[in-house]
């Protein structure tokens, strides 16, 4: 069979990190080992029964068997006005500042090949979702990733960015709550924000991804909660975390029009619409009961609050996340993020991800989820302290 040779675009990009982690987490499962897989972020739970129910119903309407309009149906549009102004107080036009994809990573994968030309700068931070570093680079735009701490909150200071990077910057990606630290944002971060793009004429987008889960009483801000942030800036949203509707594949963004507008005339020409249906039940979604949303944000504290205390409890010193369902540990002395999560692959048979793979300020740590039921999280930390990674403490010690 011939070979043809991918351009050099194609050539240009990294490697998939977590591909070969997926490989060496598979010979396990072939050999019939019980992984516990703290690696993964797709979401364990059922979409709520309301919502299959409205795509049921949805799906036998004759206007949904055929081609959907551009950007979205004018119901979702203005359910996701809606939903943001209960939500977070914050006015859209559903026309103008609301556009749909098939999924929220196609938009965050066609932002910059909309706002990047070849040379520009995104700003990130470091560590961030690597899917950034990936869809700059097929803009061929250069990444800067602003290094984030602990002692922090893992914010980014943007005065640490040298002034030749901030002249060529054409954009500032966050996301908070964060993949992978588990960081909230807060009201003041968001004000020097906004500030830092007035002053500089950046256009920031904010991926709100996890925006349903905040954990210890505290709701994650919205960036359009900051007065004057829609003049610069748009949100993603994802329906697969707050409605676990992964598979569905559903996101939307909402903001700044001019970008909104370009954003949507690049969709129209390089991605397919949303089925007709799968709309009709995220319109249902945003506009009914959010009971569901509230007993999966306390789902994922509990299970939050039973992994870290069990972790504390077998003398791993680790901070509990703020948001998000990832935690963010820092691995024992000694280790790399890849040798650390290599050794808790073989010895432990627990899967987490090494920090590495997020940015070069990512590798004292591994990042684990909270996408396993709670006896599951509690045997990951019996069986950590069972092989003898950490310095042994009394394993009875371990919390119920």
């Amino acid at each position: 069979m011939a070979e043809f040779s991918p351009s050099q675009r194609v050539r240009s990009l990294p490697d998939n990190y977590f591909a070969n982690i997926d490989k060496r987490i598979d010979e396990f499962n072939k050999k019939g080992i019980d992984l516990i897989h703290l690696e993964t972020g797709s979401p364990d739970q059922p979409t709520p029964y309301p919502i299959v129910r409205a795509l049921d119903q949805a799906s036998r309407l004759p206007g949904n068997q055929g081609y959907p309009p551009y950007g979205g149906k004018t119901n979702l549009k203005e359910a996701i006005a809606a939903f943001y102004q209960r939500e977070y107080g914050v006015a859209l036009d559903p026309e103008t500042e609301v556009t749909v994809f098939a999924g929220a990573q196609v938009a965050i994968a066609s932002l910059p090949q909309v706002l990047l030309d070849p040379g520009d700068v995104m700003i990130t931070t470091d560590p961030a979702y690597p899917m950034y570093f990936s869809c700059a680079k097929l803009a061929k735009a250069k990444v800067y990733g602003i290094p984030v701490q602990e002692q922090d909150g893992f914010l980014p200071d943007y005065h640490t960015v040298p002034e030749d990077v901030v002249k060529q910057t054409k954009l500032l990606m966050l996301n908070y709550p964060n993949n992978p630290t588990g960081a909230v944002a807060t009201e003041k971060f968001f004000s020097d924000t906004l500030d830092f793009a007035k002053e500089h004429r950046i256009p920031v987008v904010h991926d709100f991804a996890y925006a349903a889960f905040g954990f210890d009483g505290v709701r994650p801000l919205s960036f359009l909660q900051t007065p004057g942030a829609k003049d610069y800036g748009i949100e993603i949203y994802t329906m697969s975390k707050t409605y676990n509707m992964a598979g569905w594949r559903l996101g939307f963004a909402v903001g700044n029009r001019s970008i909104i507008r370009s954003l949507s005339r690049f969709h129209d020409i390089a991605h397919s619409d949303v089925f007709g249906a799968v709309q009709d039940a995220a319109a249902a979604a945003l506009l009914g009961p959010q009971d569901c949303v509230r007993d999966l944000r306390a789902l994922y504290e509990r299970r939050r609050n039973v992994f870290i205390s069990n972790l504390q409890a077998i003398g791993w010193n680790v901070l509990a996340p703020a948001g998000s369902f990832f935690n963010w540990l820092k691995v024992p002395k000694g280790y790399t993020s890849e040798t650390f999560a290599d050794t808790l692959l073989e010895q432990a048979h627990v899967a987490m991800a090494p920090g590495i793979g997020f940015g070069p300020h990512g590798d004292q740590y591994v990042r684990a989820s909270l996408l396993e039921p709670e006896d599951r999280l509690q045997e990951a930390a019996r069986r950590i302290i069972i092989s003898g990674v950490l310095h042994p403490l009394a394993s009875d010690s371990l919390n119920d």
